[in-house]
C-alpha cells in the first residue's frame, strides 16, 4: 500500500502584541510548533524553516522519519532524524539556541552535525547536557532533579561565555568555550547518537540578550 502523503501547513495564531521569533532580525532558523509540517502517513518527512532562511529539515527514508501528533515530533532513539543545509554559528559570534520538548530519557542528540566533527547538543544522562564545539565540550549538570518535559536555552556572547538554562533556570555555572557551533541535523550527529524523546519547536538566533531569553522563555513555556 502506498503511504499517504499530505502537506500540513498550519498558520500560527499570534496574540496581538505578543512576541514572536520572527520579530528578531537575528533569527537564523525556526522550526515552528505545528507549522510547515509535511507528513508521510503519520510521520514527518519535512519540517519547514519559518525564519525565511531556507533551513528546512527533511528525511526521505520512511523508517527514519519521526512520528507526529498534535504538534509534537517523536524520535525513537534508534534511527529517526531530520537533516538540513549547513548552519554555522561562528566563534565569537553571539548566538541563542532554544528547544522545547520532552527530554525525560536523557538520551541522544537534539541538534548535531554530520560532518564527522562530533559537533552537537546532546544528553549524557537525565541530569547532564553536553555541548560540543570545535574548541571542545562543555557539560552542564543540573543541581537537582532531572530533565523532562520543558525547554532548554543555550546562549553564547561575543566573549565566548556560554550559559545553558532549563525551564528558565541556569543549569550550572557559565563556561567559556569558543569554536564554531554547527547544525545540519535534528535527532542525531554523524549518523549516531539518536535522540529518544519529543521536540515541539526549535529556534536559533545569531544574537543573545536577557530580553531575548525572556521572550523565548515566555513563548516556549506556553507550548
Amino acid at each position: 500500500m502506498l503511504s499517504l502523503k499530505q502537506g500540513l501547513s498550519l498558520d500560527s495564531i499570534r496574540v496581538q502584541g505578543a512576541w514572536s521569533p520572527d520579530d528578531e532580525t537575528s533569527l537564523e532558523a525556526w522550526w515552528q510548533n505545528a507549522v510547515g509540517i509535511t507528513l508521510n502517513g503519520s510521520d514527518v518527512s519535512k519540517w519547514d524553516d519559518s525564519s525565511g532562511k531556507g533551513h528546512h529539515m527533511s528525511q526521505g527514508t520512511a523508517a527514519a522519519q519521526p512520528a507526529y501528533a498534535d504538534g509534537i515530533l517523536t524520535f525513537d532513539g534508534t534511527d529517526d532524524n531530520l537533516a538540513s543545509n549547513q548552519i554555522n554559528l561562528a566563534t565569537s559570534t553571539n548566538c541563542t539556541i532554544a528547544i522545547r520538548g520532552d527530554f525525560s530519557s536523557g538520551t541522544g542528540t537534539l541538534l548535531g552535525d554530520d560532518d564527522g566533527t562530533t559537533a552537537f547538543i546532546n544528553f549524557q544522562s537525565t541530569t547532564v547536557l553536553r555541548l560540543r564545539v570545535a574548541a571542545g565540550l562543555i557539560d552542564f549538570t543540573l543541581a537537582s532533579g532531572t530533565f523532562g518535559d520543558g525547554y532548554i536555552v543555550i546562549t553564547r556572547d561575543s566573549s565566548n561565555l556560554v550559559n545553558a538554562y532549563y525551564n528558565g533556570v541556569a543549569i550550572s555555572a557559565a563556561q567559556t568555550r569558543g569554536g564554531t557551533i554547527k547544525v545540519d541535523n535534528m535527532g542525531s550527529y554523524s549518523t549516531t547518537g539518536f535522540f529518544d524523546g519529543t521536540i515541539k519547536e526549535v529556534q536559533i538566533f545569531t544574537s543573545q540578550s536577557a530580553a531575548l531569553t525572556a521572550n523565548i522563555n515566555t513563548r516556549l513555556a506556553s507550548l
